[in-house]
């Protein structure tokens, strides 16, 4: 028996070592075709540029980019775009998840609020820019509200779906196993809800970096979007580009920072 269970330790090292090569193999492809599809992309926004459409060349952009970061420009820039839509994001965030979490518990919550929240999610948070500056003045507050209410109506959505579609024979199993509302709610609702949450968080992310440029209009004196609107006016488009590519590189970075947060919270749950 000692001789068969060590042949059978010794034959599983083997295959332990193919699966991991594979899923090595299998986490590197996506990366691969990243790399492929940026290589495209700025392919073919070159040969656009080269074939007289108005559009910067890459080496153009690039250059315009050293430029702003050596003279410090593009990293005051992005600190004060990154603070505005952190700290939106986080305080719609914030008070989205437990906005959402009484809305799908509690029916009367639902009754009361859920028409507000419809509500406001038919008005563009950039209609909501001439009240935020009468109401708060030209500072920081009216930009950072706007970013908030982007990124709140977008998440806290998501959140109350994620409570209302929990499975309802895990509750009753639950109730059947002596259970309490606040048990019910801490060992099952949220656990399910937690999936719905994270990619309300990241619809969130995308809604906050949206608004910011126009967020940036309330009398801005730094940040990306301020920066493009005034390349605007001097037709200075290598600028515009390096403030949209540094928007992008710095959401999608926020973007995996989620996913991997989703990943390891949702280890549970299947993926393809």
């Amino acid at each position: 028996m000692a001789v068969i269970s060590d042949q059978t330790a010794r034959g599983a090292k083997p295959r332990d070592r193919a699966g991991g090569r594979r899923r090595a193999r299998a986490g590197g492809l996506p990366l691969l075709l990243n790399a492929v599809s940026v290589g495209l992309g700025i392919a073919v926004w070159w040969a656009l540029a080269l074939a007289g459409l108005k559009l910067p060349t890459p080496p153009e952009v690039v250059a315009q980019a050293i430029t702003l970061i050596g003279n410090g420009t593009l990293g005051k820039d992005v600190l004060a775009s990154l603070t505005r839509v952190l700290i939106g994001f986080a305080l719609g965030t914030a008070a989205a998840v437990p906005v959402g979490f009484l809305m799908g518990w509690y029916a009367v919550v639902r009754g009361l609020v859920e028409p507000w929240i419809q509500f406001f999610r038919t008005v563009p948070p950039l209609a909501i820019i001439p009240l935020a500056i009468v109401l708060m003045g030209i500072g920081e507050a009216p930009k950072i509200f706007v970013i908030f209410l982007a990124a709140f109506l977008a998440c806290v959505i998501s959140t109350f779906q994620g409570v209302v579609n929990v499975d309802r024979t895990l509750i009753n199993a639950a109730r059947v196993l002596g259970a309490k509302d606040a048990g019910i709610f801490a060992r099952v609702v949220v656990p399910a809800s937690t999936p719905f949450i994270l990619v309300g968080m990241r619809v969130g992310l995308g809604s906050a970096w949206a608004t910011l440029v126009a967020a940036e209009l309330i009398a801005a004196q730094q940040g990306l979007g301020f920066r493009m609107q005034n390349a605007q006016l001097y037709y200075d488009l290598p600028t515009i580009f390096v403030g949209l590519i540094s928007i992008g590189i710095l959401g999608l970075l926020m973007d995996r920072v989620l996913l991997l947060a989703e990943r390891k919270l949702t280890g549970w749950q299947e993926r393809r």
